[in-house]
């Protein structure tokens, strides 16, 4: 028994790894349109006799002869945007939550850097921008994208039933309406803000204790990215609580340091886990001619860049070393940086290229490889120069390359497979990626030292207008009915 190969235009392909069930091949035509008598039957009377010609008239083909039915594609079925829509699976509703949250905040900094860049709108503000900024970029919408995704993938992974929406919604809404309230907290009281937080924080904690009760249910042997997924959960639920607990005690700087201890022990952590797990299937799937390769030193080797970054924080942020340490960390970034490159090319970042959704994913997993060998650069120009001269660069080589691409291609993945369209990036999404990785560039730059301000300003326009556009077109297919009428 064969299996048809999967193509990327085929929905089915997206959950070909958690589908045990092989799909029987069609069977094969008669290889002549002459009929063929019923075995232990002699042909029927008024056959030509052995060794006479038989005359056969010759008349048009009715359509679908030859055994080879016509295949009727059903008109796409379309329904009115609906709210309760939302409640019908759970990427539905974690996905759209995370938009929502994602257009605000993007407008929000898009104001906040034109007032920077203009003084043109005199905002005032009850916490410091960065902060605000950071946290919402770390904490906001990117665990409300993960809600969407691991309580599709996650059961299917773990080999057990998965929770209701009506389960996952609360923790969703409570995150969606805390960060919500943390940015209009932000230029006007800091008590409406820190309450904000607080209900984000109830909800990131609720929806990691789902995902452990889906990890503890699970009898599968392998549980190791379900594990390493509900670890980094822990640490997200830790840090964002120290760092509420920080704003309380009006120590900004270090609700900044518990902010980017979650960016690298929660938000990446979960990012390479499922890199690890998704993007060599997904290349397989769509390139037969590439083997899945995905050892686990591979994912040892990149929590371990997690860990290190994690620690590498505190070190310098509590004890301040010297040179020495500057000089072991820029040869640990430089090493992990060619290796994570190396990893790139062989889970088949060239073969990509072709093939629009896919090539996002491999070209958004290069800009990890980046972050490492760029914050090398980074140390080694310290060293040299005596101060630092890219600034934040690395960082947003991270938040906005690695973390921002990423999310546009697996996001727009799960949407098309799961609204019952093709997995395809179409013109639009392919250039608003493209238009994206430009931003990420421009933002680059104007972090390094002496950059003009305004930069700032196009770098938040860019992010703001692709974000917005993005969202607005899969926003709109998370209240409606899949394409294909199916459930889900």
């Amino acid at each position: 028994m064969t299996t048809p190969p999967h193509t990327p235009d085929s929905p089915a392909s997206a959950a070909a790894e958690n589908s045990p069930t092989p799909v029987p091949a069609p069977a094969a035509a008669p290889a002549s349109g002459a009929p063929q008598a019923p075995v232990g039957q002699t042909p029927a009377s008024g056959a030509a006799p052995a060794g006479k010609p038989m005359s056969i008239p010759v008349r048009a083909a009715a359509p679908g002869a030859g055994g080879k039915p016509k295949a009727v594609k059903p008109p796409p079925v379309t329904g009115p945007w609906r709210f309760a829509t939302l409640l019908i699976a759970p990427h539905r509703l974690g996905f759209f939550s995370a938009m929502v949250v994602l257009v605000a905040a993007s407008f929000w900094w898009l104001a906040v850097q034109a007032d920077r860049s203009f003084g043109a709108l005199g905002l005032s503000a009850t916490l410091a921008p960065i902060t605000t900024h950071a946290a919402v970029m770390v904490f906001g919408f990117m665990p409300l994208f993960f809600s969407g995704f691991l309580f599709t993938a996650g059961p299917r992974w773990l080999g057990v039933p998965p929770h209701k929406p009506t389960q996952t919604a609360p923790c969703v809404v409570l995150q969606m309406a805390g960060w919500l309230l943390w940015l209009a907290g932000a230029h006007t009281h800091a008590g409406v803000a820190l309450a904000g937080m607080a209900l984000a924080l109830a909800g990131l904690a609720w929806m990691v204790a789902l995902f452990w009760q889906l990890i503890f249910a699970s009898q599968e042997e392998d549980r190791v990215h379900g594990k390493t997924v509900g670890y980094g959960g822990i640490v997200g639920v830790l840090s964002l609580g120290g760092a509420l607990l920080a704003l309380l005690a009006q120590r900004q700087d270090l609700a900044l340091l518990l902010v980017r201890t979650g960016l690298w022990g929660f938000i990446v952590v979960t990012y390479v886990a499922v890199a690890h797990r998704m993007i060599p299937f997904f290349t397989s799937n769509v390139l037969p001619m590439i083997q899945i390769w995905r050892p686990f030193w591979v994912l040892w080797l990149m929590l371990a860049v997690c860990a290190w970054q994690v620690l590498a924080l505190w070190v310098q942020a509590l004890l301040a070393p010297g040179a020495w340490w500057t000089a072991l960390a820029l040869a640990l970034e430089a090493a992990a940086g060619g290796v994570l490159l190396w990893l790139a090319i062989v889970w088949g970042l060239v073969q990509s290229l072709k093939i629009r959704l896919l090539a996002m994913l491999h070209v958004g997993f290069v800009w990890l490889g980046l972050t490492m060998a760029y914050g090398a650069l980074a140390r080694g120009l310290l060293l040299f120069l005596g101060h630092d001269v890219l600034g934040l660069g690395p960082l947003h080589l991270l938040a906005m390359g690695f973390l921002g691409s990423i999310m546009l291609a697996m996001v727009t993945r799960v949407s098309c497979g799961h609204s019952g369209r093709a997995l395809v990036a179409d013109s639009s999404v392919w250039t608003l990626f493209w238009v994206f990785q430009l931003a990420v560039i421009i933002r680059t730059v104007a972090a390094i030292d002496s950059a003009p301000i305004w930069l700032m300003f196009v770098t938040a326009l860019i992010w703001t207008a692709v974000m917005t556009i993005w969202s607005l077109r899969f926003g709109n297919w998370y209240g409606r009915p899949r394409s294909d009428g199916k459930p889900g």
